[in-house]
């Protein structure tokens, strides 16, 4: 049997070095394809060998194949020890050239099968949570932990940072290139800042889920905090939030939901880079047309500054600004591990010190593991060494549950906590509502942006288990304070003491 023929000019030392890359790598893909699609192997890394290593080396081994023909080619032309013809000749009559056609066909159909199967696979794979929260791992930990932790948990990264559409994902890697340069670099922040104003419009995002024209009511919200006292005592509060909503066509638009370009549309101009400094505020009555502009009494702008400020227009991400990505702080966190029994609250003082220990700063993770490891148990073996050993179980368990904490919502290196990303929904240690709704944003007719508490929700009880308050009419009750502070809590807004740890 005749042994296959294969064209003189790919009978060189390069031409050979590319068609067994180009082999290599061909087959380590299909391999590591099949293993990809099966879905197993997660790893950020891997989808980064498999879908933009892998393919740069196939391509590159199929160059060299016609290059090293190409110089071939040109050294037998400019030796002159034969006729070369002034163009390559394909005659399918000579064996090497009819095999060199096949290989060349039926290499072409299985280079466009992996290509696109490759391409598409790449595609899904950068606009994967891996890739997304995974790769560049110590930069995204604190985005990509907080992320799962979230209420967006099972929404993709790219659903919001990206959303439809090949415009937007072409202007994403773009911004991206930059982003693996300066991750490559060293020359990112940290933290990272916010807001990025690089997001589309909320309506194009939120809104293909989020649907305020088709919401109304109120939605119930029960908290429980506890005292830093010794008894770690339970202060619970359980409130209706007027999210409203509705359709302007159908003539009801009620509740927080009013602001979101329901029934009208807002802008306003901030002094400071995360929004967090509201001077000026301008809202539009879609229905009668009117405009009202209102300005903190305390910051008038002047009009050479109202004029030559950007404007943004309200939208979701205005209040609801960290709607995947929330840091809480070690108050809330402590909170939470309690009453979900993570803590056990019979341990005296277990929330003041657990705070306390959580609080602290840290420079890595390993010192804060070991730091609040020590805080806790050094404070109950000095206090009583008898009750440290009697109880030596909770107080073990309340060191893991304090630790977990801590991995979830601080990071040292990125120097991400909550204290560096204001949480707008709400206003208990950040301003939030109270950006506008602070009582001192007046128009020029005298009306004042209202900050009375029932205006957003309505107190249906609060206060400790044995003297809980329940209320008895649609209005709620009147907030009171765990601690007595007359009326202290009228005038001034409750982050001004609260800072997410023992006020």
């Amino acid at each position: 049997m005749e042994r296959p023929k294969f064209p003189r000019l790919a009978q060189n030392s390069l031409s050979t070095a590319g068609a067994i890359v180009a082999l290599v790598t061909g087959l380590i893909m299909i391999v590591m394809l099949g293993i990809s699609l099966t879905g197993v192997e997660t790893n950020a890394y891997f989808g980064i060998f498999v879908f933009m290593v892998l393919p740069v080396f196939l391509v590159l081994g199929l160059l060299l194949i016609p290059l090293g023909m190409f110089r071939q080619w040109r050294r037998w032309q400019r030796s002159g020890r034969e006729e070369m013809p002034e163009w390559p000749l394909i005659d399918l009559n000579r064996t090497g050239h009819r095999n060199a056609t096949i290989i060349f066909l039926v290499g072409t159909i299985l280079f466009i099968g992996i290509g696109a199967v490759g391409s598409y696979q790449a595609y899904h794979f950068t606009e994967s949570v891996t890739f997304c929260g995974t790769t560049c791992h110590e930069v995204m930990e604190p985005e990509h932990t907080a992320y799962l932790q979230s209420p967006h948990a099972r929404v993709a990264c790219a659903e919001c940072h990206v959303g439809y559409g090949a415009g937007w994902y072409a202007k994403s890697k773009l911004s991206g290139a930059y982003q693996v340069y300066a991750t490559l670099a060293n020359k990112y922040p940290q933290p990272i800042p916010t807001p990025i104003t690089s997001l589309r419009p909320a309506q194009e995002t939120c809104e293909r889920c989020h649907w305020p024209e088709k919401r109304y009511g109120a939605q119930q919200r029960q908290s429980f905090h506890y005292e830093y006292d010794e008894s770690s005592t339970p202060w619970a509060i359980n409130m209706l939030v007027r999210v409203g909503g509705g359709n302007p066509i159908l003539g009801h638009t009620a509740g927080i939901h009013w602001h979101m370009n329901v029934g009208v549309d807002i802008e306003y101009i901030a002094r400071d880079e995360r929004r967090q400094d509201i001077p000026w505020i301008r809202a539009v009555d879609r229905n009668t047309g009117r405009v009202t502009v209102y300005q903190n009494e305390k910051k008038l702008l002047t009009e050479e500054e109202i004029n030559s400020t950007p404007k943004r227009r309200m939208d979701c991400v205005d209040c609801h600004n960290r709607p995947s990505h929330i840091f809480h702080s070690p108050d809330h966190a402590i909170d939470e591990a309690i009453t979900l029994q993570k803590i056990d609250r019979s341990l005296p003082d277990i929330k003041r010190i657990a705070v306390e220990a959580m609080a602290k700063e840290y420079d890595t993770k390993a010192a804060a593991s070991a730091g609040i490891a020590g805080t806790i148990a050094d404070y109950y073996k000095l206090k009583d060494a008898a009750f440290y050993h009697a109880n030596e179980v909770q107080i073990t368990k309340a060191i893991g549950a304090t630790q977990e904490a801590f991995s979830k919502n601080i990071f040292p290196w990125m120097k991400a906590k909550w204290s560096g990303y204001p949480d707008n929904i709400g206003h208990f240690i950040n301003p939030g509502c109270m950006r506008c709704h602070d009582g001192k944003h007046k128009s020029a007719d005298g009306v004042t942006i209202t900050r009375e508490c029932n205006t957003c929700h309505s107190i249906l009880s609060q206060g400790r288990p044995d003297s809980l308050q329940m209320s008895t009419s649609e209005g709620g009750l009147e907030f009171v304070h765990p601690v007595d502070i007359s009326d202290a809590w009228r005038e001034t807004g409750c982050y001004e003491c609260h800072q997410g740890v023992q006020p």
